[in-house]
């Protein structure tokens, strides 16, 4: 197959998968929703045809091997997740894994030195349990008792959740790679920003990610009858929230490379004639220096605690993530960069303000990434996509490279 027809067929098989959604009419796929049977039906077929040997681990990763010279050969990865967030596009982790598939193929007469796993994880957006990185976290043997513990919206826990889609949480240990045994890790991810577009370039490659703190505050304070009741006598949760988006909003403007999003918000009794008596909401602060992120959080989490004291309501805070910033690998990406080089690409760094399974896969062997350019900086949206010719770029430096990195 040529690479123009290998291309055409990474981006059918997106439209494909992208087609797969637990909602009618908009693209929402969560941590073992019924659904990711189908994905991992199509996905199954595809690594075979890549002459992968395919097989499902007990987190409901779909991983590919290639066949190496020997059982006890060291392997590398490559890798993305297959979830998404609600009412999402179409490439955001599922492209890095088809085309994962599309180098493998391409690669598929050689015999290697190194063995080839292509690792569609189950979960990195942290949609259903409110905690991500799920089947990277498995793969690395750092899924503990407290993940498999955490909940979703119809109170099952993960445990539950594995048991319910026919995988056993007793076989989660074998999920698990040794560390001595893997070579690296490469995840190509669309960019999710506006840098690469800026640039005019198709790709670049990540030095590092930023580190993230997720937390969830709950101001409480009074329902009551929005005609009866005096607006100073009033403590209105939902006044607290807005002014607290507020101040999120004011400090990620005020410093430098800081990302501030609250981007849920759950207001309770949630009727028009009715005073707030409770509000929940989301905190996401991002940054690639750890001490300016923490020292924002601690900010933003000081002036929660005044707008609560001040207008007599109660709060509760509680952390989800708490994730240290990520280098990726100096020598894995050094030679990352040559290879697009090599291919004509500037080899521009950019910083990746989204977390990504290499993260956690840091913790477990080197890693690099590579990214493609998104039209108009947009993902976690429908209207989220690509161009062709990036696409084909891309896999024309995954395949120089990873033939390198297989070779050992």
């Amino acid at each position: 197959m040529t690479l123009d027809a290998l291309t055409d067929e990474v981006l059918a098989r997106c439209e494909v998968l992208g087609g797969i959604s637990e909602e009618r009419g908009r693209l929402t796929r969560t941590f073992l929703c019924p659904q990711f049977r189908a994905v991992h039906e199509h996905l199954a077929v595809w690594m075979a045809d890549a002459g992968l040997r395919v097989r499902m681990d007990a987190a409901g990763n779909t991983i590919g091997q290639s066949k190496p010279r020997s059982n006890r050969s060291r392997i590398f990865l490559v890798g993305s997740h297959v979830d998404t967030v609600p009412d999402a596009g179409k490439f955001d982790g599922i492209l890095g894994v088809v085309l994962g598939i599309a180098a493998a193929k391409l690669l598929s007469d050689r015999t290697f030195s190194r063995r080839l796993d292509v690792i569609a994880f189950s979960e990195e957006e942290g949609v259903r349990f409110r905690t991500p990185y799920l089947g990277s976290l498995a793969v690395c043997g750092k899924l503990e008792a407290g993940h498999l513990a955490a909940r979703d919206a119809t109170g099952a826990a993960v445990s539950e959740a594995i048991r319910q889609f026919g995988l056993d949480p007793a076989e989660l240990p074998l999920a698990a790679y040794p560390p001595k045994r893997v070579a690296g890790y490469l995840e190509t991810h669309i960019e999710q920003g506006p840098v690469l577009e800026s640039l005019d370039l198709s790709l670049g490659f990540v030095p590092a990610i930023m580190g993230q703190t997720r937390a969830w505050l709950t101001f409480t304070g009074q329902a009551g009858h929005a005609g009866t009741s005096p607006m100073l006598l009033r403590r209105d949760a939902l006044a607290a929230g807005a002014a607290f988006v507020s101040s999120v909003e004011r400090v990620g403007r005020a410093t430098e490379g800081l990302r501030a999003t609250v981007g849920s918000l759950t207001v309770l009794p949630n009727v028009g004639n009715v005073i707030p008596g409770e509000v929940k909401l989301s905190l996401d602060v991002r940054h690639a220096n750890d001490e300016i992120r923490e020292q924002a959080v601690a900010q933003l989490h000081a002036e929660a605690r005044a707008l609560a004291k001040e207008r007599r309501l109660t709060l509760h805070l509680k952390r989800t993530l708490e994730q240290a910033a990520t280098a990726c690998d100096a020598g894995l990406t050094a030679r990352l960069a040559r290879v697009m080089e090599e291919h004509g690409h500037r080899a521009v760094p950019v910083v990746s303000g989204a977390g990504h399974d290499a993260v956690i896969m840091a913790g477990l062997c080197p890693v690099a990434m590579l990214f493609l350019r998104s039209p108009g900086g947009v993902s976690h949206h429908p209207s989220e996509c690509v161009r062709r010719e990036d696409v084909k770029a891309a896999l024309i430096v995954m395949t120089t490279f990873l033939e390198r990195e297989l070779t050992g």
